[in-house]
């Protein structure tokens, strides 16, 4: 019995250290991609994410900006701080209701992103959407019992996959 007690624990350690190994990959892609964007193209992840979905969008709110890809307001306000001053991204007042600021892409926004690679999410998005049902339920499982071990599921984020605190952006 104890060494089949003795295999298991052996068994247990090799694929609990493969998850982590795996775990700690996924971070190092985020990562590399983050830096790969601020160094060739001046954007951090999250602000390629939000400038893409104003294009996408069109002209919008701060909060309904925030809303669509999941964010505090007060992260979207930091980020579009840092994207006007780089001239790509303008607000303005709404003229009906004075309280509500609007914000829309520029020409050079709308330049930059022509030759901006997508997020890294959205290869993520396109693999995942070639598997089966099954195996994406499977994936989806899987992380969802990770979250749980690693306590996190009080932690309240969006669907960016960014290096670092997203807000906390010095860019």
């Amino acid at each position: 019995m104890e060494k089949v007690t003795e295999k298991k624990n052996n068994d247990t350690d090799i694929i609990c250290h493969d998850i982590l190994v795996s775990i700690r990959r996924i971070m190092q892609a985020v990562d590399l991609h983050s830096r790969y964007l601020l160094r060739n193209y001046g954007l951090t992840g999250p602000q390629l994410y939000i400038l893409q979905e104003l294009t996408n969008q069109g002209e919008m709110s701060i909060g309904e900006l925030a809303k669509a890809i999941c964010l505090g307001q007060a992260t979207v306000t930091g980020i579009l701080t840092r994207l006007e001053k780089q001239k790509l991204i303008t607000r303005r007042r709404c003229k009906q209701d004075k309280r509500r600021v609007l914000v829309k892409t520029t020409k050079l926004c709308k330049r930059l992103l022509q030759s901006a690679p997508p997020p890294i999410q959205e290869t993520f998005i396109q693999q995942f959407s070639t598997l089966l049902d099954w195996e994406q339920n499977m994936i989806l499982s899987s992380l969802q019992r990770l979250v749980s071990m690693m306590d996190t599921k009080k932690l309240k984020v969006g669907a960016i996959l960014a290096a670092g605190p997203i807000g906390n952006t010095s860019n």
